[in-house]
């Protein structure tokens, strides 16, 4: 381990091997810190903390602090942070809430560009990548591989479906269903996420059965549940189609369409 000289380590932290931490960098309580992961000189990791393995925190990065919630009393909650998590400058992650599950999630190979901020009880998943200065409220749940430009700022409770990307600036109010690319204030969906499906391998076949549920559901003035019956009425069931179905379905909030 490298462990600089200047950096407060608390004695009940778990450290892995080849851990990195930086001069000045303040490592509160009950933190785990997994194999190779380097935190940056001045970065501060709170309490309650778990980090994997082959994450990097860079400077001035701020992580397992307090959820900034009124209603907070101090409870016991925590910050889950998965391997090769990327955060960078003056970020922002804080832990859960009473009112949620207790725990905020970060999965693994997400990006946290700087200044970006991640509110108590936010669940992200697999490679989830944050631009510059984007917002999360309390309770977002950005499913795997969402892409977020740079200031997007996300209303409490809301969630955003598998490889949907949103474009910077946009205010996001509503859920964001999968497999779309959405903007505006306030953002709604624009088309499939046709670049992104096609990086990540997605079928010409599977692209065409989503490209028809899309126009059935979005491109209409239909009521949504009958779009819905339509769509499994003439498009081929596939796992992807029905995962934007029943994403649709669960929403609480109200898709944006």
């Amino acid at each position: 381990m490298d462990i600089h000289p200047t950096a407060m380590v608390h004695d009940s932290v778990q450290l892995g091997q080849d851990v990195g931490i930086g001069p000045y960098a303040v490592i509160g309580p009950e933190v785990v810190i997994g194999d190779r992961t380097r935190v940056d000189q001045h970065a501060s990791i709170e309490c309650q903390t778990t980090i994997g393995a082959d994450c990097h925190i860079w400077p001035f990065a701020s992580v397992g602090t307090d959820p900034q919630d009124l209603k907070y009393g101090g409870e016991r909650t925590s910050l889950e942070i998965g391997d090769r998590v990327m955060i960078r400058e003056f970020v922002t992650v804080n832990r859960g809430t009473g009112e949620g599950d207790g725990v905020t999630r970060v999965g693994d190979g997400c990006l946290l560009m700087a200044y970006a901020h991640v509110a108590h009880d936010c669940q992200l998943g697999r490679e989830v990548i944050m631009a510059n200065c984007c917002n999360l409220a309390g309770h977002v749940h950005l499913e795997d591989y969402v892409g977020l430009g740079g200031m997007v700022a996300i209303h409490q409770f809301t969630r955003v479906g598998a490889h949907t990307f949103v474009g910077g600036t946009s205010a996001v109010a509503k859920d964001l269903p999968p497999f779309t690319l959405c903007e505006g204030n306030r953002a709604k969906p624009l088309g499939l996420n046709t670049v992104g499906l096609k990086r990540r391998g997605f079928t010409p076949e599977t692209l065409e059965s989503l490209k028809k549920a899309y126009k059935l559901i979005f491109r209409t003035r239909t009521p949504l549940a009958q779009a819905l019956a339509a769509v499994r009425a003439e498009v081929p069931d596939i796992p992807e189609v029905r995962y934007m179905l029943e994403f649709i379905e669960a929403s609480s909030r109200g898709v944006a369409r």
